[in-house]
């Protein structure tokens, strides 16, 4: 599933081809997770002022209203020259005055949703619940760790949940947690305060190195130019069970915690 660092790598790839350009036409395909709430047609002759992201969607501001994009387990976005005949897969193009934008999803978990605004009951029902921004100056040590000790569910699917913090997707959350040296089942209320920060630096260090690296292409992502990610080629143990963790030689195991994999050092996280 595209996570924060490959949605921030789709937006920054999509800022400077689309911002101001016109629509000039939309297509759908095959229905996709939410409906669009509006009629396609009307997006026409809107101009698109920017692309922001929040969490795992992208905002794409209009002259009028704006856009929200989900790319769900296995969506990906793409700028063509020109509008290209569609695949099976394709199922939205968004026809500019500087390129086709279109949304491959073979899985069909993705999503766009028209909003007249960011606080209109279209927008905050997908919005509205999400924690702070890990890269963003809200997201604070202290802050961080009083979130924590609050909560009694185990630290990985906290993290998972986006209710503390926004986009540490499944591969990042068991690398920050490596990286802090924190098991991925001991409850969030029992990590102390240096522990915790060791944690939030952690997942601003491994969500960043993400970005600048173009994201993980696990299966079906790629950029807004159809390039690759290269961060799962450095997991230290993301997808490496059975094989020795690159710090202690100890056994990377795997164990399912809220129906996702994680993967862990039993030697290296023992806290």
């Amino acid at each position: 599933m595209p996570e924060l660092p490959e949605v921030e790598v789709t937006r920054m790839g999509l800022t400077g081809p689309l911002t101001g350009a016109r629509i000039e036409a939309v297509y759908m395909g095959k229905p996709l997770r939410w409906p669009l709430q509006c009629l396609p047609q009307s997006l026409v002759g809107r101009t698109i002022l920017g692309v922001r992201r929040r969490g795992k969607y992208l905002l794409m501001d209009l002259s009028e209203g704006l856009l929200l994009w989900h790319l769900g387990m296995s969506g990906s976005l793409r700028v063509w020259p020109r509008r290209p005949e569609p695949g099976l897969h394709d199922h939205f193009d968004l026809v500019t005055s500087n390129g086709c934008l279109r949304l491959n999803d073979p899985r069909r978990f993705g999503a766009v949703v028209y909003a007249p605004s960011q606080d209109s009951p279209q927008a905050q029902l997908l919005l509205g619940h999400l924690g702070v921004e890990p890269l963003e100056p809200g997201f604070e040590p202290q802050t961080f760790y009083q979130a924590l000790h609050q909560r009694r569910t185990a630290i990985k699917p906290l993290l998972l949940g986006g209710a503390v913090v926004v986009g540490v997707g499944n591969i990042y959350a068991c690398e920050a947690l490596f990286m802090a040296g924190i098991r991925p089942t001991l409850s969030a209320q029992r990590i102390s305060r240096v522990r915790a920060k060791a944690l939030h630096a952690a997942i601003q260090q491994v969500l960043s190195r993400a970005i600048a690296i173009g994201g993980s292409s696990l299966r079906d992502f790629s950029g807004t130019e159809g390039q690759s990610g290269y961060f799962q080629l450095e997991t230290k143990v993301y997808d490496r069970e059975g094989l020795p963790c690159r710090d202690c030689q100890a056994t990377i195991r795997r164990r399912v915690q809220g129906q996702r994999s994680t993967f862990y050092c039993p030697q290296c996280q023992r806290a």
